[in-house]
């Protein structure tokens, strides 16, 4: 913790029990002994939050719902490790709405997210599946109205979705009230506790009543931040999964060798009629190779639309809203869309360049397939990327063949 250790509860230290969520037959609490909970019926739901779930279409828990649901539900901090697409947000929602108590108009729930459009995807979800409770939710991101936050936040909500500049601008100007906050959670938590957010995540905390509950969600996990979670979680249950385990069941993965950075352009152009046959994200990993490539594509001809983290907010969200409703087919992006966005039209991801790590790449193959449907990864390699994906297919566990000409069929 920064230099204000006394915000950490001495009693925070203790390393809780390790569950490996990799096999189906392993309780989820070893210390206890509780079965995965197969329906969500008999995880002790209120019965107008239930309503909310199925109407939202959803007609069983997934694997990691079974095991993380009760435990976060009744009180325990927990470190929550499953892939893409298993329904990670859901539970989120699922949870939220369950533990707030909508009579009280105080923020009871702080979600932290790395990136606005994740922030206010977690919004929608707790909207749709609380309907039936009149859950308050308000997504605090960077990008808009800070006199619009202020507003909400006065007028009352249960739960605040947001990124942790803006929420900890709120919370410093008072209008964010903390005294009533019981659960904490950390989406995409590797992220969170990494250089990029770590001090603001440890400032937010600060102001965070003493018995707090946290919950930290992540498809990846290093070992470095589960060392930083003893500083603030109390006897957490761990679900982890098997890193082999992580590549997603239903996505095939290409390659396609390029002998130089200018063939790749041509690949793409080769490969645009496949694209639009479904919806493609093509990922690359620099803002300006974003803007280079959209404005080569739509000189010749291809219609496609790009977004990152450089854009104004009210540019992201219309693009965002095109995208999910279908009109727009290729989207062209940064790693600001790696993580948890769901488009589930989604079943083809490009890898224009190749991630700078080996977590991205998990993330950005993870927007194809959602929820067990099938996807395709395709990897751009130059001759001196081969060894960066000898490296990714050594650390999964996994298998990336070279392209077939039938492609198109797979999707």
């Amino acid at each position: 913790m920064a230099a204000s250790g006394s915000v950490v509860p001495a009693n925070r230290t203790r390393r809780g029990p390790v569950l490996d969520a990799g096999d189906e037959s392993l309780v989820f609490e070893t210390t206890r002994g509780v079965e995965p909970i197969m329906t969500f019926d008999a995880m002790g739901i209120q019965d107008d939050l239930l309503r909310g779930i199925y109407q939202y279409g959803f007609e069983k828990p997934s694997a990691i719902q079974q095991r993380a649901v009760v435990p976060i539900i009744s009180g325990r901090d927990v470190i929550a490790q499953a892939q893409s697409g298993t329904g990670k947000t859901s539970m989120i929602g699922l949870t939220v709405c369950q533990v707030v108590d909508t009579k009280s108009s105080e923020v009871q729930a702080l979600i932290l997210s790395p990136t606005r459009e994740l922030a206010a995807q977690t919004e929608q979800v707790i909207q749709a599946i609380g309907e039936f409770i009149n859950v308050q939710v308000h997504a605090c991101i960077g990008g808009k109205s800070v006199g619009e936050d202020i507003r909400k936040l006065e007028h009352g909500v249960h739960v605040v979705s947001g990124t942790p500049g803006r929420v900890c601008d709120m919370i410093k100007r008072r209008t964010l009230r903390t005294r009533a906050i019981k659960l904490l959670i950390l989406d995409e938590s590797d992220e969170m506790l990494s250089r990029g957010f770590k001090d603001q995540i440890y400032d937010v905390y600060r102001y965070l009543p003493p018995e707090l509950q946290v919950v930290l969600i992540s498809a990846t996990l290093p070992n470095e931040i589960l060392e930083i979670t003893s500083k603030f979680m109390t006897d957490p249950v761990r679900i982890l999964v098997k890193r082999d385990e992580l590549t997603l069941e239903g996505i095939k993965q290409f390659f396609v060798a390029v002998e130089k950075e200018d063939w790749k352009f041509d690949t793409l152009c080769d490969l645009y009629d496949t694209l639009t046959i479904t919806q493609a994200v093509i990922f690359c990993n620099t803002k300006r190779k974003v803007d280079w490539l959209s404005a080569k594509m739509i000189e010749n001809n291809f219609t496609v639309s790009s977004m990152h983290g450089d854009m104004p907010q009210k540019e992201r969200d219309e693009i965002m809203k095109h995208f999910r409703e279908g009109n727009t087919r290729v989207l062209i992006t940064t790693d600001v869309w790696a993580r948890g966005l769901d488009v589930q039209q989604v079943s083809l991801v490009i890898n224009y360049d190749l991630p700078n790590n080996r977590e991205l790449y998990i993330h950005r193959i993870g927007r194809s397939g959602r929820f067990g449907r099938k996807g395709v990864a395709i990897n751009f390699v130059k001759s001196d990327d081969i060894k960066i994906l000898r490296d990714i297919e050594q650390y999964y566990s996994t298998q990336i063949d070279e392209m077939p000409m039938n492609v198109a069929d797979l999707i």
